[in-house]
């Protein structure tokens, strides 16, 4: 058998080997190693509203839902500082039910000295980003549109590809209009402001 055949005849069943793996059912918990661990197991504590399920030392297993834990933090001596050019996570998300809920515990935050690094309607979800005491970036967000289908017709609409990033907008102007009593709706929808690049994002 020449090399193109092989080629040609082994392509098809990786495909087919990669489509018909099983897909996990949950996304369960991301772990983080330190060298700054009490400062950071606060950060998350607080951060998070969470409560540590064990914790010694070296470890703290952290939840916040039925979950047994959905954030570790190990200890780790001579961990290095996050070096911003290198390769890896970009940053944690978690979701909240509602625009009103996204607000409150924004301004939760912002009582316990946590402030944004970036605040972003990108379509999808409204967002409001946060760095760690080790410089991880960590989203709080939640949904724009009432269905998956929803968000999947806009992330296949020329407005997202135009701007697949987003707009961003200031968290306290969103909490006076919710204040005022304006609609979650009409303040979720995302003003479309042209192309938009990755050069201009504030968090990388």
């Amino acid at each position: 058998m020449s090399t193109t055949t092989a080629t040609t005849t082994s392509a098809p069943a990786t495909k087919t080997a990669r489509s018909n793996v099983k897909s996990p059912s949950a996304l369960a918990h991301v772990v983080l190693r330190t060298s700054n661990y009490v400062q950071m197991v606060r950060f998350y504590k607080d951060f998070l509203g969470a409560h540590a399920s064990y914790e010694n030392d070296a470890l703290s297993f952290l939840t916040y839902d039925n979950e047994h834990h959905r954030l570790a933090i190990c200890n780790i001596p001579g961990t290095g500082p996050k070096a911003p050019t290198s390769a890896g996570l970009e940053h944690l998300a978690f979701s909240f039910d509602s625009l009103d809920d996204l607000a409150l515990t924004y301004r939760q935050r912002k009582a316990l000295g946590m402030c944004p690094v970036w605040s972003v309607n990108h379509g999808p979800t409204t967002s409001i980003y946060y760095r760690d005491p080790d410089g991880n970036t960590v989203e709080t967000q939640c949904d724009n549109f009432d269905t998956v289908e929803g968000a999947n017709a806009f992330m296949s609409g020329s407005e997202f590809a135009e701007n697949p990033f987003g707009v961003d907008f200031d968290p306290e102007v969103l909490c006076e209009r919710l204040a005022r009593g304006e609609s979650s709706e009409v303040i979720k929808r995302r003003v479309e402001i042209g192309p938009r690049g990755i050069e201009t994002l504030p968090i990388l």
